[in-house]
């Protein structure tokens, strides 16, 4: 009997041991992996240190699929974090009471009374709640409670709120994008985890959104806009659209504050269409500096076109003064010259007829007038701004290929360099005080050279890429006559000094719901190129309708609100753009900048001006009323010839 005892125990001790080996074994030397319906597995680790930031770019999270999106120096701007959802199987619940009492401790927002109705449904599956953090994910887990299941998921989070909110769009509750580059990009942000580096520079961003907030508020605008551009590469550097929205509230956030006015708002451009109008009439050879065009207000049906009434011009302006004063009937007579075909096929050309192509779904078509319709007086409305409408960006795109050395480039939200997280080539401009940026404008664009920093090391920089649309001689002339808009024109509050800036002013009256124009209600706006000597960057800001101010004397054209407006954010980005003023070379820079207002005539050349004037609206009339004549006249001899062929046909006896 004591043999028998002795046995049975030691089989027990073994058996005991056994389970108890295997116990160890399955939850301390060699635990399970849990169930995928059990606590999910994209419970991250513990991120690593890294104060300088020297992963910043390549961090993702395990079991994350959607791609992060970062700005040109690797600065997170959309990233998605892992989440899970809590579901549960009512079959399997032993007290849904009980269940729906010991989750609300740990989801605090959760309904009791409504989850433990739900829990008492004779179902198998319920949702209980979504995205769910790991943390709640774990403590849920660790309340035990039988039929309580997770699902991994993930959501997106943009951690810098408002900036660039309507540049980055947002996602639907399965994380497929519907608006911005989320949509635009939506399949490469799903297939590839390497993180989309953007053109954006989100200090120059979140710079520019302050500034244009700041004259927003000041002026009382009801929206603004303002975008920074790469004249040679397109990359653009920064977009603002007001009023905003935090990127994470995008399903909550108004339709106003959705729209992106730099795409999708269309605008009459006003005066910084001259700048077209100028530049199609040199590349035409249709005009010269030296031509004068009238300034006497012109009258066309029911319509007078007329400059404002406290600008007192001169009878007839030499062209670069026309862009310099920014005379309307002066405008109208230099597009009157160039005519409606080579003026539909410039803006064509320009790319002012089709949607801007940029990385975005939202980029509106442009609103123009029937090509059928294109008669003198649209010819007219259009060469100083008005009778289209353009969307920012578009305005922006075509400043930039009249002094980048007449190359159309195309607009983009991506970074030219998307290497592995190594920083984006820049392409920062030499101080300004260099050999190099003094005589950039008689040097090629491919002898201009850049230093990273400011250093003593010298790269190229960017060629522009895209069809020719101005000859080089005519953009170096171009730039010459911007710079003159804001040394003497229009645009004098937009100077920073050191920085050499040229634009064009554009003030356009708004259009009401009838159609008609809305009287003292405007679109401010400039365009700028820094620094005009050695063209790197497009600076735009609009405002949309703004009030007068004490300090504006009670105007609202853009010289009193857009353009001190550019002229404060460019003194505020140059920096960070690697680009410092220089004083010490401004007055050698200038001058070889310089072109006068009313240049002489060269000897043995008739300019265009009084008793030369073929753009005069009555000439441009008769000769449409003659072609319009001529065109019946032609259509009536096919329609009788037609006629007369059919007869013949019809009494021709048959032979045979």
């Amino acid at each position: 009997m004591h043999t028998r005892l002795i046995g049975v125990g030691l089989g027990f001790l073994i058996l005991f041991g056994l389970v108890a080996g295997k116990l160890s074994l399955a939850t301390v030397f060699q635990p399970m992996a849990p169930e995928k319906r059990q606590i999910a597995s994209q419970v991250p680790e513990i991120p690593k240190s890294d104060p300088k930031g020297q992963i910043s770019g390549d961090f993702s999270l395990p079991d994350v699929h959607r791609a992060s999106i970062i700005d040109r120096n690797g600065q997170t701007l959309a990233l998605s974090l892992p989440v899970a959802q809590v579901y549960a199987n009512p079959m399997e619940l032993i007290d849904p009471a009980d269940a729906a009492q010991k989750l609300k401790s740990v989801l605090p927002q959760l309904d009791e009374a409504e989850t433990t109705r739900r829990l008492s449904l004779k179902k198998q599956f319920v949702y209980i709640a979504r995205d769910i953090s790991p943390v709640q994910e774990i403590a849920i887990n660790n309340l035990g409670i039988p039929g309580i299941y997770f699902e991994a998921s993930e959501r997106r989070h943009y951690p810098l709120g408002r900036t660039a909110a309507q540049i980055l769009g947002g996602v639907d509750i399965d994380d497929h994008g519907v608006a911005g580059v989320e949509r635009f990009f939506n399949e490469r942000l799903n297939k590839d985890r390497t993180p989309l580096r953007l053109s954006l520079d989100v200090r120059v961003q979140a710079v520019a959104r302050e500034v244009v907030q700041a004259a927003m508020d000041e002026f009382q605008a009801i929206g603004a806009a303002a975008i920074v551009m790469d004249v040679n590469t397109g990359e653009i550097i920064s977009m603002v659209s007001l009023p905003d929205y935090d990127a994470n509230d995008f399903g909550r956030a108004p339709a106003d504050s959705r729209f992106n006015r730099a795409v999708t708002g269309m605008y009459e451009p006003g005066s910084t269409f001259k700048l077209q109008t100028a530049a199609m009439a040199i590349e035409y050879g249709v005009a010269h500096i030296w031509d004068r065009f009238s300034t006497i207000p012109i009258h066309i049906g029911r319509f007078t076109i007329s400059d404002i009434k406290s600008d007192h011009f001169a009878p007839w302006l030499a062209l670069p003064d026309v862009l310099a004063k920014s005379s309307n009937p002066a405008a109208a007579h230099i597009a009157l010259d160039v005519g409606a075909k080579r003026q539909q096929d410039w803006l064509r050309t320009m790319g002012f007829f089709n949607r801007v192509p940029v990385e975005l779904p939202e980029a509106g078509r442009p609103i123009v007038p029937s090509l059928k319709n294109w008669g003198i007086s649209t010819v007219m409305t259009v060469g100083f701004g008005h009778g289209v409408a353009e969307p920012p960006l578009a305005i922006v795109r075509g400043t930039a290929a009249t002094v980048n050395g007449g190359i159309l480039i195309k607009p983009t939200l991506v970074a030219r360099d998307q290497g592995d997280g190594s920083r984006p080539d820049t392409g920062n401009l030499p101080p300004l005080g260099d050999p190099a940026s003094k005589t950039a404008s008689a040097v090629p664009a491919s002898d201009k050279t850049a230093s990273d920093d400011g250093s003593d090391a010298a790269s190229p920089l960017p060629e522009p890429q895209g069809p020719r649309v101005v000859s080089k001689e005519n953009s170096d002339l171009i730039r010459k006559m911007l710079r003159l808009d804001v040394t003497q024109g229009t645009a004098r509050s937009a100077e920073v000094p050191g920085y050499f800036v040229g634009g064009k002013t554009g003030t356009a009256e708004k259009v009401g719901p009838n159609g008609r124009y809305l009287k003292h209600v405007n679109i401010s706006a400039f365009t700028s190129i820094i620094p005009m000597n050695a063209p790197r960057y497009a600076v735009y800001v609009m405002l949309d309708s703004p009030h007068p101010t004490p300090k504006t004397h009670g105007f609202v054209t853009s010289g009193w609100n857009a353009a001190p407006t550019t002229g404060k954010l460019i003194a505020r980005i140059g920096p960070m753009l690697g680009m410092f003023p220089d004083t010490q070379n401004a007055a050698q820079i200038d001058a070889d900048m310089a072109i006068p207002l009313e240049p002489s005539i060269p000897t043995g050349r008739r300019a265009l001006g009084p008793g030369n004037d073929p753009g005069d609206p009555r000439i441009a009339a008769q000769k449409e009323k003659s072609e319009r004549d001529a065109a019946k006249a032609s259509e009536k001899a096919a329609r009788l010839a037609a006629k007369a062929s059919q007869r013949t046909t019809r009494h021709t006896p048959e032979r045979g």
